[in-house]
Parts: C-alpha cells; sequence; structure tokens
C-alpha cells in the first residue's frame, strides 16, 4: 500500500535542513563580512538556517555553515598568533634599543680610554713609544672579551703585567748587558710575588674583571632575553585555543549579533588559556629582568664603570711610575733569583732621567669629567625603568589582547558571553598552566606543558644565574643539570591530582532558553505529526 501523499510531505518539512522558521533574516551584512575576510560565497547561505551542524559556535540560527565556521576558527588562530608575535616584535625592539644604547655607550668609553694613553703615558719615554703594540693589544683583548670572545681575562691581564714588566726591565738595564728571552722570562715571573708595580695590578684587575664581566654578562641578557621573546611569540596555539577563539571572536558574526564585543572576562579566561605556557615564563622572567636592572645598578657603585675604564691609562702610568720609583731594589731581588746578566758598565741606566721625566701623576689624582659621570647616571636609570616596564610582560600579555577585542567595563552586562549577549559570570582563572585545571573556555592537559616553551625558561634560568656570577665578577657559564626540561611536566597537578572538571558554569538569558524551549517544542510536534498517519494506517487494515 502507498504511503498517502501527506505523509511524505510531513517527513519532508520535518526533515529538510533550510531557514528556521519565523527567522528568515539576511545574511547579507555576514557575506559582505566574510567576503572582506578573503573568503568565497560559494555555499554561504542567503538567509539564517539552523544551526545544529555548528561544531564551536552555539547552535541555532545562523548564517555560518560547517566550513565557514571551520575558516573562520582558522582565521581566528592566525589572527591571534600575529598580534603575539606583533607583540612579541615590539618587545623584541625594545631589548635591541637598550642593547644599542648601552654597547654604544660602552664602546665610547672603551675607545676614549685608548684614545687617552698618548697623553698618559708618553712622559714614560721609549717604554711607552717603543711598546705601544703591548697597550693597544691590552684595549683589543678587552674589546675581544666584551664581544663575547672565550678570553680567560685573568690570564689576559696577567701577561700584559709580565710582558710591561719584562719591557721595563730591559730598557732600565745597562745598554751593553744583552737579556737574554730566557732571562726576560724569569723576571716576568717575578711579577706574582716581588710584586714590582706595587697594588696596582691587582687592584686593577679586580676592578677591570668586575665591570667588563658585568658589561658583558648584561649585553648578553639582553640579547638572550629578547631572542627568549622571539621563540616564544612563535609558537603555535593549539587547536582547542583555536576553537575557544572562534567561539569568543567571530561566533557572535555567525549568530548576527557582530556589534557586539565579548565580555571581558570571558576573553581573559580565553586567552589565559591559550597563554597558559606562556605565563609559565613569569617567574623566571621576572628574575632575570631583576637581575638585570641589579647589574646595571652596579655599574654606577663605586668605583664606577666609567671610572675603571677612564682611568686605566692612569692606573698603568702609577704602576710603572712605581716600579721606577724602586728599580734598584726590585734589580737586586732579581739578581737574586734569576742571577746576573753582566757586569755594570759606563751605559748605566738612565733611570734618574726617565724619573724626571715621569712626573708625579698618579691614578688617585684621575678625576672624571661631571659630564661623565652624569652620562653614565642617565644611562642607568633608562636602562632601569625600560627593564621595568618589561617585567610582567607574559602575564600582562592576555589583558594587552583583550583590550582590543573586549567590551570595556560599562557594557559588561550587554556582552558576548561565549552563548548570547548577556553577563558573564564565570570567575577567571589565574595565571599558567596549573591554573587552567577548571578553565571553562579552553580545555587543556596540564601535564603537558609545552617543551619549546620550557627550553625557553631554562635559558633564562641559565642566564640568570650567570647574571648574578657576574654581580661577584665571576665569568661562569652556569648549567643546572638537576633541572630536568625533557620531563613530562611533573608538579604540574595541585596535590598530586590532576582531575577534568568542567563544570557547566554558563548562565543562560532568558532569550536563550526561549530559543532552545522553540526548537524542542518543534521537535515534539513534529514527533506527534509523523505518529499521527501511522495510526490511522493501522486503524485502516
Amino acid at each position: 500500500m502507498r504511503p498517502p501523499v501527506f505523509l511524505c510531505v510531513l517527513l519532508c518539512v520535518c526533515a529538510a535542513p533550510g531557514p528556521v522558521a519565523g527567522a528568515d533574516r539576511s545574511c547579507s551584512d555576514l557575506r559582505q563580512f566574510y567576503t572582506g575576510k578573503g573568503f568565497t560565497l560559494v555555499e554561504v547561505p542567503q538567509t539564517e538556517i539552523s544551526g545544529e551542524h555548528l561544531r564551536m559556535c552555539p547552535q541555532g540560527p545562523t548564517c555560518c555553515t560547517s566550513t565557514m565556521e571551520e575558516n573562520l576558527g582558522g582565521l581566528s588562530a592566525r589572527e591571534t598568533e600575529g598580534l603575539i608575535r606583533e607583540a612579541g616584535r615590539s618587545l623584541q625592539s625594545a631589548f635591541n634599543l637598550l642593547h644599542r644604547s648601552f654597547d654604544t655607550y660602552f664602546t665610547e668609553l672603551h675607545g676614549r680610554s685608548e684614545r687617552s694613553l698618548p697623553e698618559a703615558l708618553s712622559p714614560l719615554g721609549a717604554l711607552y713609544s717603543q711598546n705601544t703594540r703591548l697597550y693597544g693589544d691590552l684595549y683589543t683583548d678587552l674589546r675581544q672579551y666584551y664581544r663575547g670572545s672565550a678570553l680567560n681575562l685573568d690570564e689576559t691581564l696577567s701577561e700584559f703585567w709580565s710582558r710591561l714588566l719584562e719591557r721595563t726591565f730591559k730598557i732600565s738595564a745597562p745598554t751593553e748587558v744583552n737579556l737574554s728571552e730566557d732571562y726576560l722570562e724569569c723576571v716576568a715571573k717575578q711579577q706574582e710575588t716581588l710584586r714590582p708595580f706595587g697594588d696596582v695590578p691587582r687592584d686593577m684587575k679586580a676592578k677591570l674583571i668586575r665591570a667588563f664581566v658585568t658589561a658583558r654578562s648584561f649585553v648578553q641578557g639582553l640579547i638572550v632575553s629578547g631572542e627568549v621573546v622571539r621563540k616564544v611569540s612563535q609558537v603555535h596555539l593549539s587547536p582547542e585555543c583555536m576553537k575557544a577563539l572562534m567561539k569568543l571572536v567571530y561566533c557572535p558574526h555567525c549568530h548576527g549579533i557582530a556589534s557586539v564585543k565579548p565580555c571581558s572576562n570571558y576573553c581573559s579566561n580565553v586567552m589565559k588559556g591559550c597563554l597558559a605556557n606562556q605565563a609559565d615564563l613569569d617567574p623566571e622572567w621576572q628574575n632575570i629582568i631583576d637581575t638585570m636592572i641589579q647589574v646595571a645598578s652596579s655599574f654606577s657603585t663605586e668605583p664606577s664603570l666609567d671610572v675603571v675604564l677612564s682611568s686605566i691609562p692612569a692606573r698603568i702610568y702609577e704602576a710603572v711610575h712605581f716600579l721606577q720609583e724602586n728599580m734598584d731594589t726590585f734589580t737586586a731581588k732579581v739578581y737574586q733569583t734569576c742571577g746576573t746578566p753582566g757586569e755594570p758598565g759606563t751605559g748605566s741606566p738612565t733611570l734618574h732621567e726617565q724619573r724626571k721625566k715621569s712626573g708625579s701623576l698618579t691614578a688617585s689624582e684621575y678625576k672624571p669629567s661631571p659630564t661623565a659621570g652624569l652620562r653614565l647616571e642617565m644611562q642607568v636609570s633608562d636602562l632601569s625603568s625600560k627593564l621595568r616596564e618589561m617585567r610582567q610582560y607574559w602575564t600582562q600579555l592576555p589583558v594587552a589582547l583583550c583590550s582590543k577585542l573586549a567590551a570595556g567595563g560599562a557594557g559588561q552586562d550587554k556582552c558576548w558571553n561565549g552563548i548570547t549577549k548577556a553577563r558573564y559570570l564565570p570567575e577567571v582563572m589565574g595565571d599558567g598552566l596549573a591554573n587552567q585545571i577548571n578553565n571553562p573556555e579552553v580545555e587543556l592537559d596540564i601535564t603537558k606543558p609545552d617543551m619549546t616553551i620550557r627550553q625557553q625558561i631554562m635559558q633564562l634560568k641559565i642566564m640568570s644565574n650567570r647574571l648574578k656570577n657576574a654581580l661577584e665578577g665571576n665569568d661562569v657559564d652556569f648549567q643546572d643539570a638537576s633541572d630536568d626540561i625533557s620531563g613530562s611536566g611533573s608538579g604540574m597537578c595541585v596535590g598530586g591530582l590532576c582531575p577534568r572538571n568542567r563544570p557547566g558554569l554558563y548562565a543562560y538569558s532568558p532569550d536563550n532558553n526561549r530559543v532552545r524551549g522553540t526548537a524542542a517544542s518543534q521537535t515534539r510536534i513534529c514527533g506527534l505529526l509523523l505518529l499521527l498517519p501511522l495510526t490511522i494506517l493501522l486503524l485502516q487494515r
């Protein structure tokens, strides 16, 4: 027996997709918006359709097909990643500016000190004019060390004083005495034991090492921090984050309320979930920023950076002057240790003449110009203030992103809460991966941290320890082997438990309940209409 025609009609009416009854709103605005984002209008509906197919947006009357939802979801992730990279580039640029500013200051200070060598050391006569390369090599070694060379600064400075002792002794020796290389090497070895230059080498070495170790570590800290920002800013967002961003940014467009901005707390939860791994940088990030501020402050601690570098020529002169004043005593002790190189003759050392030429300038009389001290003070102040501005970057990043996306404070009762236009009720989550265990917007496995970000956390920790060692005058490449960056994230769960509890925290508005109730009523009516003809057929038998 053929089924009645009206039964087929009822089946088609209840099953066929298409415009929702009484909701034939035009999709022209969305069509225009969608093409403006670079997509084609293929399969884009002219009027609203039922939204049972939606997987990211709330189901209900919509202008978005499944393909559109997926396209806009991918777009929301790419745009957010673009904003993150843009913020990262801005921070990288700030680090680069600090680096250039300090590097320019330091290299100019170093250059001025080197250029003052002739004026400070020319009274030494041949000891300077015949050994300009020795002094120039010292400055070259210091410059290379600052630039990152693997020089041992302690050994480099000891070698300089040993070579200077050789040259000073040779010039002061009688002209007819031939000093062999072996004999001069023996003289050089007396540098540590006899201390022919007085306390200058030891004092100058301690101050120079401290100045150059801190300057080099500070520059390295700026470079490493900028590189961490670059790498972390390029980390891709997860698929779960993409869904949450689609719901936050473009679902209002799909539901015809494009002008309604997301609630600020709703946006915060989405961004805190999406950037949970990035926020875990915060403790080590604040640590390295605080340590760099300490290092910057140390530049103006007495003796300040400019005094140490600018006084190098005067300290060398002071040391040579001390030796020349005590050459007879030193020579006698050298003869006792290394032997007598030859009998003194008519060409005895012209010590008296050299002492006359030497004058009485000492490093204690060196005073930097007031402008030099002022420039250092301004440099330290500028470095410190700009570093402080960067201190909370990773925890403030969600706030910065939401400031561009979310509704202001006055619109929190009529904003997009992820379901409809109403207040957002869930509480805002804390920062970091462990605090996202109950995030209602982004589903995360808090036991699986992002390994790229974990590696960058380790880089920050290593650099922080280098900087702390630099404050003590120690140049150490610190590696804490106890920290395993290849682990699976143990300790990320509260109390050793990692439950996945996502309670339904949304409060639906009356409008939303009405839509859901209407849809349910329509389903029940269709069911009854389908049963009625079947009952009639059975009765006819």
